[in-house]
């Protein structure tokens, strides 16, 4: 299993890098609207100097592909194909829902988690992820992006955890569901679960070049509004 591995993530207001040596990790994490792009590198600079580690001794870059804030996702890919062309590393995106669900994992055990962020527009990315005997997710519940009294989750037996925005953006979804949320609970992605998950999907052999790495936005299309005038 590839034991050097850097994480970047940007895609929500939480930004953070972690770098995974063998069983040793060293993160960064600050909540950081805005400032995504002053904040990461020198992150990424204090987790190898700790480690002692150089970029291109890495073995793979990974990075929060999304869903989130569309403008922090394209931040994060952008930094992390700068990176990643400069040393040659192989990059692998990792979903921020299932990030989500093992930073719930890590903090409580919970092994059945339904994540929703706040997509803003009165909508939400959710999905719903199920911790599978070998330590990776499976997908119950695909990724997408719908307004919140359109989800309807496909299992709803067994206990539930939720983690996410979404669940403090719209309480009423919550409580359709039968589901308890927190105000202590897990509301935003963090490198350290990135790394975690890169493993797998580097066992997966989803490893691809930096020029090829891509994000996850959901959403089709992304209406701006267009000044007077331009087309």
């Amino acid at each position: 299993m590839t034991s050097k591995i850097l994480a970047v993530d940007t895609a929500t207001e939480n930004c953070s890098v972690a770098l995974k040596v063998g069983n040793d990790i060293i993160t960064r994490c600050e909540m950081a609207p805005r400032e995504h792009t002053t904040k990461i590198l020198p992150m990424v600079d204090d987790v190898l100097s700790e480690a002692g580690v150089a970029l291109n001794e890495l073995d793979a870059l990974a990075f929060g592909r999304g869903p989130g804030s569309f403008t922090g996702v394209r931040i994060g890919i952008g930094i992390a194909q700068g990176l990643a062309f400069g040393a040659d590393l192989p990059m692998v995106g990792v979903s921020t829902l299932v990030a989500m669900a093992q930073q719930v994992y890590r903090r409580t055990s919970g092994e059945q988690v339904t994540s929703a962020i706040d997509a803003r527009m009165n909508e939400i990315y959710v999905g719903q992820f199920s911790l599978k005997a070998d330590g990776d997710w499976e997908v119950i519940t695909p990724e997408a992006v719908l307004h919140p009294e359109n989800f309807s989750p496909l299992v709803t037996e067994g206990e539930w955890q939720v983690a996410g925005s979404g669940w403090q953006a719209y309480p009423d979804l919550a409580e359709r569901l039968n589901l308890s949320i927190s105000k202590e609970g897990v509301l935003f992605p963090e490198s350290e679960d990135m790394v975690h998950l890169a493993e797998f999907a580097l066992r997966r052999g989803e490893a691809v070049a930096a020029e090829e790495a891509s994000p996850i936005y959901l959403r089709d299309t992304v209406t701006w509004k267009k000044l007077p005038g331009r087309e």
